[in-house]
């Protein structure tokens, strides 16, 4: 892969990456602020489901951090774009779609395949 489309997928990840911290900072000076005076159960637990969805995303969001690292430093490697199972290019609409991909889609649709025959 070329150094500008290198560069073009780093800026993604970075700006990803830095989205995320956005929100997560927002999460928690939300959950820290918040008034929670609730005589009413029902609203309280409504506030309790809402925080436990965010606390989720925002735990998928920590792991895909992780996965952007790993592709910075794929790209400092100069392994980018390469599927670590074939050791085949992986199409650039692919890493559009998913900057953090580690697989070809033929390998990923054979993961996949695995996956769902063993129940997982």
């Amino acid at each position: 892969m070329n150094k500008k489309k290198l560069e073009y997928f780093r800026e993604i990840l970075i700006e990803r990456f830095q989205e995320i911290l956005v929100e997560a900072e927002k999460t928690v000076s939300g959950m820290t602020t918040a008034n929670e005076n609730f005589p009413d159960p029902t609203d309280r637990a409504s506030l309790e489901s809402d925080r436990n969805f965010m606390l989720r995303i925002r735990d998928r969001e920590r792991k895909l951090l992780s996965k952007i690292r790993s592709a910075l430093e794929r790209i400092d490697a100069g392994e980018f774009g390469i599927c670590e199972a074939c050791g085949d290019d992986i199409g650039e609409e692919r890493l559009k779609a998913r900057p953090v991909t580690t697989l070809c889609i033929s390998c990923k649709k054979k993961q996949e395949a695995l996956e769902k025959a063993r129940g997982q």
